[in-house]
């Protein structure tokens, strides 16, 4: 097997579209991290989503906030009504997202500036092993085993302008989904399926199976 590297951050979202909460150490189910995206937004007004999830790309704001009440209160600032839901898991894909921070690094150097991981709101961020060289189209369909789990890539996530707000400020910043969609074909990062539950802590390696 191949190193790919190692987890350098774990986050789960309770809240779509909500800031995240980092962890030590994480289960990952067959759906997921437990506790990740188990609540969501929804228009219930005043916007032409009605009936769908209140989205980060609705309200640069959102991804800074844990508080629903908060959260509530940006969007009535918006003229637009949205009520808390529970009961499924509002996962935009896949149930797990995993980024590298190579890929990360590719923007940054472009842009000549440092970017936040936390901009792209990934499950699992890792550090590249030294002769990581992958791009996101390469890894789909690969199995990857980390900690206890292993993780089939199903394909890179497609970005959006969400990824321009800054994760601190929430500062619109159009630089950063210009290069990605002209340079990257507007993705980065992959969405995986648990195909086998178990164990992720950070420091954990990454491992590429053999295809």
């Amino acid at each position: 097997m191949q190193l790919l590297g190692q987890i350098a951050a774990i986050t789960r979202y309770p809240v779509k579209s909500l800031a995240g909460e980092e962890l030590q150490s994480a289960e990952i189910a067959p759906d997921g991290i437990p506790g990740d995206r188990e609540a969501a937004f929804f228009v219930t007004g005043g916007h032409a989503r009605a009936g769908k999830t209140y989205r980060g790309k609705e309200h640069n704001l959102l991804h800074l906030t844990s508080d629903k009440n908060r959260a509530q209160a940006l969007a009535r600032e918006n003229n637009v009504d949205v009520e808390l839901r529970r009961g499924a898991r509002y996962f935009d894909d896949a149930p797990v997202s995993l980024i590298f921070d190579r890929w990360v690094e590719e923007v940054s150097a472009a842009l000549s500036r440092p970017m936040d991981f936390r901009r792209w709101r990934p499950n699992l961020y890792a550090l590249a092993a030294d002769d990581f060289s992958f791009l996101e189209p390469d890894l789909t369909g690969s199995t990857i085993e980390v900690g206890t789990a292993v993780l089939r890539v199903r394909y890179p996530i497609e970005r959006c302008v969400a990824t321009t707000y800054d994760p601190v400020t929430g500062e619109p910043d159009p630089d950063v989904l210009r290069y990605v969609a002209q340079q990257r074909g507007a993705l980065l990062g992959v969405y995986c399926d648990v195909e086998l539950a178990g164990a992720v802590r950070t420091g954990d390696t990454l491992r590429l199976r053999a295809r």
